[in-house]
């Protein structure tokens, strides 16, 4: 079992999180990689997302071997008074502390803000919630497929394609996490500056409404507006890979010389003197037309063509790759963004490094995913917690099955 010693631009730090599935397990993810002491607080049944399939063994998916290393997982059942004191004793030792309950259930759970700020005065505190605790929606539930409906990103399917759709990932869970992680940062650096602690909001369904709006308000952020909402060059019907001789790609030209070099390629020599196409606030709002003759002209030339066009001539060009495929490309192979490595129950994995990269340290695997409660003695032990009551505990919180 590796088990090496902390490192990273965030040793030292040490985070309680009691977030579950993918949203509050991303930040806490993202901050373990970088070096952070992150104990992970599980129920008796563990996280509902270590019951997906498939795996080798119980809670132990290829997502959870991803999501969950560098980090250590402690099983209390903190709807008893002895499982809250445990949590309470590892609290005190604690510069962070995380979930992603709603408002009310954390409160009711014995762990709000003022409550957790009495065992650590100091402490970061972070609720990564599905909506702002002061709003209509604070108590609804909160999936990504939610946040898409209402926030309006799947309405933006219907303006080009007829009917609203999903984004075939869980983008705000992950986009959510990485925002709950550099507010956790924030609040880190801000404690440093000041001595002083912090609660903090993450709500899914704000963020989201921000992340959409960006180049979308355009003439819409103005009082009277000035244009309806929407960026006429993402709305368009012909914005898609285009389908090549051979495959399909992004072919992108962005700036004027881009644009001047793709129509010298594709013979569209009549396009340079049109001036629906001489400055990107002219084709932005012709896009429709001008994307149409990228659509025609992909077809003269394979994928290998137009990545080699491309790349000559600094235009944004780039072949449609399968998820499955990711592995044996170039780039991803040259950066070792994805390797095999060796958990010590699990067997042979993929394991998909942290992207970020500090000139004074490298990303390391100091803990593989951990087995439910794998780590729960150690932990409790290290917060002080007497062999009888640790016995104890581990006795009556023996995790359960997780077929």
């Amino acid at each position: 079992m590796i088990s090496a010693p902390a490192c990273g631009p965030l040793q030292g730090i040490r985070i309680v999180d009691l977030s579950t599935v993918i949203m509050g397990p991303y930040a806490s993810h993202i901050l373990a990689d970088l070096g952070a002491d992150v104990i992970k607080i599980e129920t008796p049944e563990g996280d509902p997302y270590r019951s997906y399939t498939p795996r080798r063994n119980p809670g132990m998916n290829g997502a959870v071997l991803n999501l969950h290393r560098n980090k250590r997982s402690v099983v209390l059942d903190l709807k008893t008074a002895e499982g809250r004191e445990a949590l309470d004793c590892i609290v005190r030792s604690a510069d962070v502390f995380m979930f992603n309950l709603r408002p009310k259930v954390i409160e009711k759970l014995g762990y709000g803000y003022e409550r957790v700020k009495s065992l650590k005065p100091d402490i970061v505190y972070c609720g990564a919630y599905g909506f702002g605790a002061s709003g209509e929606y604070a108590e609804k539930p909160a999936y990504d497929d939610m946040i898409q409906a209402g926030s309006g990103i799947a309405a933006l399917y219907a303006e080009i394609h007829g009917t609203p759709q999903y984004v075939p990932s869980v983008i705000y869970d992950k986009l959510v996490g990485q925002v709950a992680a550099y507010a956790i940062l924030a609040g880190v650096v801000q404690r440093e500056r000041t001595g002083k602690g912090s609660a903090i909001e993450v709500p899914m369904f704000e963020t989201a409404i921000e992340f959409n709006l960006l180049e979308h308000m355009l003439g819409a952020a103005f009082v009277p507006t000035l244009g309806p909402m929407g960026a006429p060059r993402v709305l368009t019907q012909r914005r898609k890979p285009y389908r090549t001789r051979d495959g399909y790609a992004c072919i992108l030209p962005y700036s004027d010389k881009n644009w001047l070099d793709f129509f010298s390629f594709a013979g569209l020599e009549e396009c340079k003197k049109d001036a629906r196409f001489h400055t990107l606030g002219a084709r932005a709002e012709n896009a429709d037309s001008l994307y149409a003759y990228v659509e025609k002209a992909a077809l003269t030339h394979t994928n290998a063509e137009w990545v080699a066009f491309g790349d000559q001539e600094n235009v944004p060009t780039m072949a449609v790759v399968r998820l499955d495929e990711l592995a044996d490309d170039p780039h991803v192979r040259s950066v070792g963004l994805m390797r095999e490595t060796e958990h010590p129950t699990e067997g042979r994995y993929v394991c998909v490094r942290s992207p970020v990269s500090f000139s004074d340290h490298e990303f390391t695997v100091r803990h593989h995913a951990p087995t439910l409660g794998q780590h729960t003695e150690e932990v409790l032990r290290e917060a002080g917690l007497s062999e009888d009551a640790i016995g104890m505990l581990t006795r009556r919180t023996t995790p359960a099955s997780l077929d």
